[in-house]
Parts: C-alpha cells; structure tokens; sequence
C-alpha cells in the first residue's frame, strides 16, 4: 500500500508537471526542497555536518544557506526530471548546451567503448537522458533499483526514453564488458558510500571516502577512455551538458594502479562541487568509519563493485 500511494503521488505530479511552463516547474520544485529542508531534520543535519568538515573555513550561517539551496535544487531536479523526460527529442535538444562533444567523438573513435562518470551532482539524470537526444550512441546506465518497484518502472520509462538502457547489479560486469567490446557508452556514478570487499579508500575534501572500484578496474582491464560529465543548470530552464577531458590512465607499473586511477576521477568531482556545492547530495553519509580493514589494491573484478546507488 505503501508502494502504490506514493507511486499514485508521484504520477499525479508527473502529470500536472507536463502541464506548467518550465519556469514554474523550477519554482514549485524548490518550493517542494524547502519544505523538506524543514521537515527532514535528520538528512538536514547530516548536510550540515558534511559541509563543516568539507568547508571548515565557513561559518554555521552560510552552511545552513547552501543547505537550504541543496535541497531546493534536489526539489527542482524531482520535478524537471520528470518534465524533461516527457519532452519530444526537438525540445531536448533546444534545452541543452553541450560543451566537449569533440571529446566524446574522438573517445568513440578508439572503438573500446567508452566509460562515463559523474556523481550525484547536478542534473546527472537528465544528462543521461540528454545524451541520446541529439542523435549520440545511447548510453548504458548502471544504477541499483529504487526500493519502490512501481516508482522504478516509471524512472526506468525516462531513462530509455532516448534509446539508453539500464544495467541492474545481476550479472552487471559481463553485461558492461560486452557493451565495451560493441564500442558503446557506459555510465556509472562514483560518489556513494559501499560496503563491499572490493571498494577503495580515496581522499575526497581531505578525508578517506570508501569508493567503488568499478571504474578504474574496467578502465584499466579493457582500456576504454574515461569521461566525465556534468549537467548544470542555465536560466530558462535550460542546461548545459559538461564532458570533460578525459582521466588519464596511471602508468603500466604503477604499484597502485587501481586506487590512483579512481583518485584522478574522484578528484576531478570534488573540483566540480566545490565550485556549485550547493548542487551536491550532502544528504548522504558519503564519510563513515571502515566497517572492516581496508581492502587491498588491484582487488579482482566482480559483480560487487557495481553495486552503486541510482
């Protein structure tokens, strides 16, 4: 019952979304961030805590501003995703600013598939969505399912709705591997806490975050380049699409291989967030205490290390 009440709340915002201008769908999505903001005292305070130890310069005033602009903008994300992903490929396209598309064609050119990144920062899923729209090889996105199977359909709807498909933890790595080996695009998110034999430990905002292994592991094992992208926000409901240049891999005898590479991509988020932070999850307890030693390097490759939150 649980499922199917917020299923029904979520599709009645979806179609009430359709029917407003993008201006207003942006207004009534931060409003919707505000009020969580006050609600939600327990994801609030974890924001806060984050933000002290990753600007320790800032003062409690202006935490808790860029606090209340986070949840605001992942209000807004909410609503535009659900906006966007029922637009026609014409009005994508007209919303969207795309910044090193050159890159993802030379990428592409190299024909070992090409590995994507970014984190919960932004508009990440629209930019999935986005990145078929203009005629692009559609993506294949590794996400773990919502607990809402109902909610999951409709977010998995918007998420092919350009020709992407979605990867599921089952049987992810062969699945991955072959899309690679067929010179398609891969993407994965780097930026959650996991609790796996084969994570990493990386410095993010100057403290040891565990991180997913994933990217570096399959970068290093097939030699696809490695790309990260951004989507932010312009005005008028518009967005610009970020791929940046991308990560070079560690040298063939680095004792380290695997953990290097994934601090060159881990550092390349944190330069992103610390520019918009207000556009980061702070909600998530992305630094903990090691539940276990840590695991050592070059750990192999498995199914464990996709399991990354959507």
């Amino acid at each position: 019952m649980t499922h199917r009440l917020e299923y029904l709340i979520v599709a009645t915002i979806a179609v009430l979304v359709r029917l407003l201008p993008i201006s207003a769908v942006r207004a009534c999505g931060a409003a919707i961030g505000r009020i969580a903001y006050v609600a939600d005292v327990r994801h609030r305070r974890i924001a806060v805590e984050n933000l002290a130890a990753a600007f320790p310069a800032q003062s409690e005033a202006d935490r808790r501003a860029v606090v209340r602009a986070v949840f605001a903008h992942f209000g807004r994300l909410l609503l535009e995703l659900l906006k966007f992903g029922a637009m026609s490929r014409d009005e994508m396209l007209r919303r969207v600013d795309v910044e090193g598309a050159d890159r993802v064609r030379e990428a592409y050119q190299q024909g070992r598939g090409v590995l994507f990144f970014t984190g919960h920062f932004g508009y990440w899923e629209i930019h999935a969505v986005a990145h078929g729209a203009p005629g692009n090889q559609p993506l294949a996105v590794v996400a773990r399912p919502l607990d809402n199977p109902l909610l999951e359909q409709m977010l998995d709807q918007i998420r092919r709705c350009t020709g992407n498909t979605v990867i599921y933890r089952q049987g992810a790595l062969r699945k991955i591997l072959r899309a690679l080996a067929a010179n398609q695009g891969v993407a994965l998110l780097i930026d959650q806490h996991l609790i796996t034999p084969d994570v990493v430990y990386v410095d993010f905002f100057q403290r040891p975050a565990a991180t997913t292994s994933a990217l570096g592991s399959l970068a290093l094992r097939t030699g696809a380049p490695v790309i990260p992208v951004f989507a932010l926000p312009l005005p008028r409901g518009c967005y610009r699409l970020v791929y940046e240049v991308p990560v070079p891999p560690p040298c063939d005898d680095s004792p380290d291989a695997i953990r290097e590479f994934t601090q060159r991509c881990t550092n390349v988020l944190e330069m992103y967030v610390r520019r918009n932070p207000e556009l980061w999850l702070w909600m998530h307890r992305r630094w903990r205490e090691p539940d276990r030693a840590e695991p050592t390097s070059g750990a192999p490759l498995a199914d464990e290390i996709l399991d990354v939150d959507a």
